[in-house]
């Protein structure tokens, strides 16, 4: 089995990168994915885990881009590392002004924090400001830390640049890698049949046909314009890890095997 969707600590996952890759080998997960949010910082130390109890790391990203004015991910399976970083950085930076922007706005609402210092190739996101809210006694989990203060309408919620979802394809693609759109019935920009002419055209090379937030009907529909057009189809777990202080919970996905490698190896661009 593999897993070509998951985060660790070097974005909104909860887990480190050795912890998460001796997390999924128990399951039976024999290829994963490390696809954190615009940073590729995770991928050493997932392969050294990996080496060690027989787990082959897929070097992934899940870069952020947007459509009609609504965030849409791509994920991209075996860029090059050297021709992506300096992008990814630039995406890091917008990420580290728009959380130092948020936690002012929360002090001005009467919410002080104070985050942690990031390391090298952390891509901070809302999740980590949710995570201190809970710890300074704000709110009683990251849910309510959402729905009061940092989802897409609350009174602290900042945008940051994005690359076009166009622009991010041709971005994976000019990196050698392959453009695989994440979990496309999440996208709440506009209807699958109406946004994939678009991006199929500039260059996406594949569908997250299997997703655990996708019905049989949606997932279906993905199986088919994959056959339709001839596209790579994947499936993920988008595992995050567990909340905080939780025991990890991984339910390993079933549904395509590990020959979808055998589609994606060949497929990345030199």
């Amino acid at each position: 089995m593999l897993d070509l969707h998951s985060h660790t600590t070097y974005s909104d996952g909860t887990l480190t990168p050795q912890q998460l890759v001796e997390t999924v080998a128990p399951a039976g997960i024999r290829a994963l994915a490390i696809s954190d949010h615009d940073t590729i910082a995770g991928w050493e130390e997932a392969i050294a885990a990996g080496d060690a109890v027989g787990v082959e790391i897929v070097p992934a990203v899940e870069l952020s881009t947007v459509y009609n004015g609504r965030s849409l991910h791509i994920l991209g399976f075996y860029p090059d590392r050297d021709q992506i970083e300096a992008p990814l950085r630039d995406l890091r930076d917008g990420r580290h002004q728009r959380a130092q922007e948020m936690i002012d706005r929360l002090a001005a609402l009467g919410y002080p924090l104070t985050l942690p210092e990031f390391g090298a190739g952390i891509a901070p996101s809302r999740p980590h400001i949710a995570s201190a809210m809970v710890a300074a006694g704000y709110v009683r989990d990251n849910q309510e830390a959402f729905a009061r203060f940092l989802g897409d309408d609350g009174p602290v919620y900042v945008d940051y640049p994005k690359f076009s979802a166009v622009e991010g394809i041709a971005l994976i693609r000019d990196c050698g890698g392959v453009p695989v759109w994440a979990h496309p019935y999440l996208f709440r920009g506009g209807l699958v049949d109406e946004v994939f002419p678009e991006l199929h055209h500039a260059g996406l090379m594949g569908l997250e046909v299997h997703h655990p937030h996708q019905g049989r009907k949606q997932t279906a529909h993905l199986a088919q314009l994959c056959q339709d057009h001839d596209l790579i189809a994947t499936s993920g777990t988008d595992y995050h890890g567990p909340a905080p202080g939780q025991p990890a919970h991984y339910l390993a996905p079933k549904a395509i095997g590990l020959d979808v490698l055998d589609r994606l190896k060949p497929a990345r661009i030199s």
